[in-house]
């Protein structure tokens, strides 16, 4: 008779080089759904990609993350988008349709869960996003460490998730706690619209200006990513008073237009000698008539419209 041993030498891949192994698919699944489980046992906590939203036919919405090739699904309750009294009636289903909303805008985004239920005949997985996000702002907001202090406190650099993105601002996740970080704080250099810098699954350093430490329910941080980043340059250095630059406007407010110029330099424009109004990532011809130290930005005039982008 074939032993269990003899059985098990039977069924190992034959490979190339020896004593050398390969996982079968097989074997990379059990690997996995042995992960789920034993996140449903000890709580561990889990990371995937939120890569679908649902809507069942009771009207219910769902988050689907995809963890290593497995469909995990999240109730929209337990993604902690809201955190309110739920209302009821027509005041609900506006809700679900803001909150549906918000998780199309997060596609993409790496999501931390915790199993809270599994079946092993359909390879099914209902998890919490909400048990995740409070278990990490005990550990790292509440808690402190051997000498007292917390292991995030203001003016900290932290490492953050970016899960959503706008024109004027981006949404991180940071252990547990959301933020949005508005354009002018993420970087030196003027911004015309962030989603050019940056995308949902991001993984970006920030510094944490302050935090709210009100209850583990309700903490809130201010972060930016701006000072991270190295000290600002000089670079008006580059630019020469009663010269001409070539730029592109990134922003328009209150009849101020803010250029990036090609030399790296921010700058600012009060008039333009154009007959055409300049538009939103127009490149343009500015001159410069003053240099701004102390705020490091160079003061001038739109001589011309290089090149309109309608």
């Amino acid at each position: 008779p074939i032993t269990a041993a003899a059985s098990r030498r039977r069924e190992r891949v034959l490979t190339i080089d020896a004593r050398d192994e390969i996982q079968t698919d097989e074997d990379r699944e059990a690997i996995i759904w042995h992960d789920i489980q034993n996140s449903h046992r000890t709580r561990r906590i889990l990371t995937g990609m939120l890569d679908g939203v649902e809507k069942t036919e009771s009207g219910l919405t769902l988050a689907v993350v995809n963890y290593r090739g497995f469909r995990v699904a999240i109730p929209v309750k337990e993604m902690m988008l809201y955190t309110g009294k739920t209302p009821s009636g027509r005041e609900f289903m506006e809700l679900m349709d803001r909150l549906h909303r918000i998780l199309n805008s997060r596609l993409g985004a790496e999501i931390d869960f915790v199993v809270k239920g599994y079946d092993n005949d359909t390879r099914s997985v209902v998890a919490s996003r909400r048990d995740a996000m409070l278990r990490k702002r005990q550990t790292f907001y509440m808690d402190t460490d051997e000498a007292g202090e917390y292991r995030i406190y203001d003016g900290r650099i932290i490492q953050a998730r970016v899960i959503a993105t706008a024109e004027k601002a981006i949404r991180i996740e940071a252990f547990g706690v959301e933020c949005s970080v508005m354009a002018r704080d993420l970087s030196w250099d003027w911004i015309g619209d962030a989603r050019d810098r940056f995308s949902v699954g991001d993984q970006v350093l920030v510094r944490v200006l302050s935090v709210n430490r009100e209850d583990i329910e309700h903490i809130s941080i201010k972060a930016d990513l701006r000072s991270v980043s190295d000290a600002r340059q000089d670079n008006l250095r580059l630019c020469r008073l009663q010269s001409k630059y070539a730029g592109t406007v990134t922003d328009i407010h209150k009849g101020v237009v803010y250029i990036r110029l090609t030399n790296g330099v921010n700058a600012i424009a009060h008039s333009c000698y154009d007959l055409r109004a300049p538009g939103k990532s127009d490149d343009v011809s500015f001159a410069v008539t003053r240099l701004d130290e102390e705020q490091g930005v160079a003061v001038g005039i739109i001589t011309r419209i290089i090149k309109q982008h309608l």
